[in-house]
């Protein structure tokens, strides 16, 4: 039986929304008090690893210590990128789990359920991603300018979101040839593509947004209030 971990990406900057995002309240909440207390109800994660600016350090242990309580463990700081703050939490779970969930805490609407059927989906040389059916029309610019290019079909094409779930040893073997040949990926499936590794999609919605703007504050505090309302009435 593999030994699982989370790892919460919560390190960006979040230029696009206007400063460091991570604590901010939504739903009377901090955002990653949600994306914590989705991941601390499966039972199956033994640790989380909370990745981080390193001066939010002691804000987001304030956070995460009552929801995770000794299954916090550790809090890593954060690298220039994405890429490299999820291969800092990666060296600091070396020979702690077999398996790992990773998580951007600014997507703080992940569904328990979802994740559970995520993990499902995991073995040696296999991952999965949580995504979502693109359903508008794509259209393509031209470089450098808004002119349209050309209209993309969209029938196969998906949304990729996380958590996103691989072996613990398919995840370092993809960051490792990153670094050896100077790969970026926005996201570790990328990673996990370019050494074969096959992965599959856990269908998702889009209630599970990423937060990249203020306006998103507002549509993830609508979805947590629809929630209450559903769970409320269903009682």
């Amino acid at each position: 039986m593999m030994r699982w971990a989370g790892l919460v990406v919560a390190a960006g900057e979040g230029r696009r929304f206007g400063g460091f995002k991570q604590l901010v309240e939504i739903a009377g909440r901090p955002m990653l008090a949600w994306s914590l207390e989705a991941l601390a109800s499966v039972a199956a994660f033994s640790i989380v690893a909370v990745v981080t600016a390193r001066e939010a350090f002691e804000d987001v242990e304030r956070v995460a210590r009552p929801i995770l309580g000794e299954r916090l463990q550790p809090i890593v700081g954060g690298g220039s990128t994405r890429q490299e703050s999820v291969r800092n939490g990666l060296r600091a779970l070396a020979g702690r789990c077999d398996a790992l969930a990773i998580h951007d805490g600014a997507r703080p609407c992940v569904r328990v359920e979802e994740i559970e059927a995520g993990m499902r989906e995991v073995a040696p040389g296999r991952a999965a991603l949580l995504a979502s059916r693109v359903v508008d029309t794509l259209k393509e610019t031209e470089a450098g300018s808004l002119l349209v290019r050309a209209t993309v079909a969209r029938e196969n094409l998906w949304g990729a979101q996380t958590p996103q779930f691989a072996t613990y040893a398919d995840l370092l073997a993809a960051h490792e040839r990153a670094v050896v040949e100077g790969i970026s990926a926005t996201d570790d499936i990328g990673l996990l593509e370019a050494i074969g590794v096959r992965c599959t999609i856990v269908p998702s919605t889009a209630e599970n947004l990423k937060v990249t703007q203020q306006s998103d504050r507002e549509l993830a505090a609508a979805i947590f209030r629809a929630r209450a309302l559903r769970i409320g009435g269903a009682r």
